[in-house]
């Protein structure tokens, strides 16, 4: 845990990268959001690159929802600073919403629309012509899965579908920063892997910079360059998801065994490679900085040792272990929160 510390502190306050001359897509100092004598978010400093995923982490109630409101100028917030896109989230909040694509949680779609009418009225009330909505609507269908529903009636729509039209809303205006609440919550494996391609794709292809929240540690594993944890309204750790998953634990090797460890601990215990062993009745977990390197030497130990080994299996570290190390518990993709 002190390597996540040491990684936090060398970042700059509460853990981010220094904005610099060149400022960056979203950057906040300081930012406090409190709702009567309650404080959300408890002086906020961050600061995401142009083209950068980002993925924001915390338990239900940490602040999530209410950071990125001030951020889409939802919310103003009560102390601090905040700019996206280059413009100050209250003094230019026009121009922020000018520039930016939200969706959030609760999906605002018209049952009674077919997805066609509704991205038209969408460009609609940014300002684009007639001529425009149709370029763009074809650029945008073709950047999200939605096929031939498209027009069809909304109220006809998986959740899945609801929220891939939901996406495409946010992006008829071609918008330089995308912001997603929670965009997969609720949906099935598969609709969530297909929400997930189409992320990236926006990412790779587009450049667009994509602030992410997310229940699903997986999702903020799979997608985000780095991640950002929140816990009772303060940044308690950032970086590259594989960083902070190698500063809270090592991989480990985890043997299922019949009969008496005694000896095969000893051995264990004597190889270099082996960082720490744990026996908890037939299991011995077997902590190791490289378990792919160590496989085969810690096999070799125990079959010598005799015992009778029923299977190895090999164990990194995750994003949940780094959740629960910093907040004390785990990630609820069931619940919502602020």
């Amino acid at each position: 845990m002190q390597d996540v510390i040491e990684y936090v502190e060398s970042q700059g306050p509460s853990g981010t990268v220094s904005p610099g001359p060149s400022g960056g897509a979203i950057v906040t100092r300081g930012l406090v959001r409190r709702f009567g004598a309650t404080t959300a978010v408890d002086g906020i400093d961050l600061r995401v690159a142009h083209g950068e995923i980002y993925g924001f982490l915390g338990p239900n109630g940490a602040g999530k929802s209410t950071l990125l409101r001030m951020l889409c100028t939802l919310l103003r917030p009560s102390a601090g600073y905040a700019s996206v896109a280059g413009h100050d989230v209250v003094d230019e909040a026009q121009e922020v919403r000018l520039r930016i694509g939200v969706a959030l949680q609760e999906a605002a779609l018209d049952d009674r629309q077919s997805g066609r009418e509704l991205l038209a009225l969408q460009g609609r009330l940014y300002g684009l012509s007639a001529a425009e909505i149709r370029v763009r609507l074809d650029d945008v269908l073709d950047l999200v899965d939605i096929g031939h529903a498209v027009d069809r009636r909304i109220g006809t729509y998986s959740g899945g579908m609801k929220r891939r039209l939901d996406l495409a809303a946010a992006l008829v205006h071609n918008p330089e920063i995308l912001f997603l609440d929670e965009p997969t919550t609720g949906l099935d494996p598969t609709s969530r892997h297909s929400v997930w391609s189409e992320v990236r794709r926006l990412n790779t292809e587009l450049g667009m910079t994509i602030f992410l929240t997310t229940q699903y540690l997986e999702e903020a594993d799979e997608l985000a360059d780095r991640v950002g944890i929140i816990a009772g309204g303060r940044m308690v750790a950032e970086g590259p998801p594989e960083v902070l998953k190698r500063a809270v634990g090592h991989d480990a090797i985890i043997v299922e065994a019949d009969g008496d460890t005694t000896t095969a601990l000893d051995a264990l215990r004597q190889l270099d490679m082996v960082v720490d062993v744990v026996a908890d009745g037939r299991t011995i977990t077997v902590g190791t900085s490289d378990s792919a390197t160590a496989l085969p030497t810690v096999a070799v130990a125990l079959s010598r040792s005799g015992l009778d080994v029923r299977s190895l299996t090999v164990r990194s570290p995750t994003l949940d272990d780094v959740f629960r190390e910093l907040t004390g518990a785990p990630i609820d993709p069931e619940g919502s929160g602020t």
